[in-house]
C-alpha cells in the first residue's frame, strides 16, 4: 500500500530514485514507526511522514518522523554518534522472502534546568538516551553510554557538591538565545562537530540564559536510560540527578559556551 511519505530532494539524491520510489510505494517503509523527533508512534498509512536520513562517515540510517515534527532532510552526524545510536536491527523474515528492515535508533533526550551548587545557580543540560547505547563495533549487548563519555573526559560524580571540571574541546552552542547543539572535538583536530544537535532550536528560560551568560559555561550531566527521566519541575529534576549520582550512574563536565 502506498505510504504518505515525504522524500525531500536531498534525501532522494542520497538514496537514489529507485530506493525513493520503493519507499513511496510502501515496499521498504514501515506502516507504524516511532517518530525520530518526538518518539511517539506514527503511521505512514494514515498521516504524513517525513523520511530523515542520518549520515555518518561510513554509515547511513534512514529514520521516520511525523511531518508535523520534522521536514524530510539529511542530517550529518559523526560516525561514532550514528553507530552508538543504532541499537538493533530487526532481521525477521516475512512470507515470500526477507524484508528490508529499518534500524531502531536510540535518541538522546536533553533537558535544560538550573541547578544549585555551593549556593550558586548554574545552567545545566541533562542528557539521557531513550535506550541502551552499545559501543560501536560490538554486538549491541549492554550499555556503554557512561564509559564512552568517561573516555571522552567526562567525570563520574557521586554527589553535586562542587562544579565539575571544564572539558576543553567540548562546548555548548547557543545562538539567538536558543540551544542548538553540544559540540565535541573534530576527529582530526579540526572544526568541532555536533555530538548532539537539536532538530529545532530549543527554547531556554531567561534565568537559564542569564546564568549561562554569567558563567560562560554550561554544566552537562549524563545518565543511562531510565536513570533520571523527564521531570516536569527543576526541583524534581535535581532530586533525580542526586539519586543517579548516589547510584553511580552520573557523569558530568562543564562545557564552555560556543556562542550566546
Amino acid at each position: 500500500m502506498p505510504r504518505m511519505l515525504d522524500v525531500s530532494d536531498e534525501v532522494r539524491a542520497e538514496i537514489g530514485d529507485e530506493e525513493a520510489d520503493r519507499l513511496l510505494a510502501g515496499d521498504n517503509a514501515p506502516g507504524s514507526y516511532d517518530c525520530t523527533s518526538c518518539r511517539t508512534p506514527g503511521d505512514s498509512e494514515q498521516e504524513r511522514t517525513s523520511t530523515v536520513l542520518f549520515i555518518g562517515d561510513e554509515t547511513a540510517v534512514l529514520a521516520f518522523a511525523h511531518a508535523s515534527c520534522l521536514p524530510s532532510q539529511v542530517v550529518q552526524v559523526t560516525e561514532e554518534q550514528l553507530q552508538g545510536a543504532v541499537r538493533s536491527i530487526s532481521g525477521d523474515s516475512a512470507p515470500g522472502g526477507p524484508q528490508k528492515s529499518v534500524p531502531e535508533q536510540a535518541v538522546l533526550g536533553v533537558t535544560s534546568g538550573l541547578v544549585l551548587i555551593a549556593g550558586e545557580l548554574h545552567p545545566a543540560l541533562v542528557v539521557e538516551p531513550t535506550s541502551p547505547i552499545a559501543r560501536p563495533g560490538t554486538d549491541g549487548v549492554g550499555d556503554d553510554f557512561l564509559p564512552l563519555l568517561i573516555e571522552q573526559g567526562f567525570m563520574p560524580m557521586t554527589q553535586l557538591a562542587a562544579v565539575p571540571p571544564v572539558l576543553h574541546g567540548w562546548s555548548v552552542l547557543l545562538a539567538v538565545g536558543q540551544l542548538h547543539a553540544v559540540l565535541q572535538p573534530g576527529p582530526t583536530g579540526g572544526q568541532p562537530v555536533a555530538w548532539w544537535q537539536a532538530h529545532q532550536p530549543l527554547q531556554v528560560t531567561d534565568g537559564w540564559r542569564a546564568a549561562a551568560n554569567k558563567h560562560q559555561q554550561v554544566l552537562m550531566f549524563a545518565a543511562p536510560v531510565g536513570s533520571i527521566g523527564r521531570q516536569p519541575r527543576e526541583d524534581l529534576l535535581r532530586d533525580a540527578i542526586d539519586k543517579a549520582a548516589a547510584n553511580g550512574k552520573l557523569v558530568a563536565a562543564a562545557l564552555p559556551l560556543a556562542g550566546l
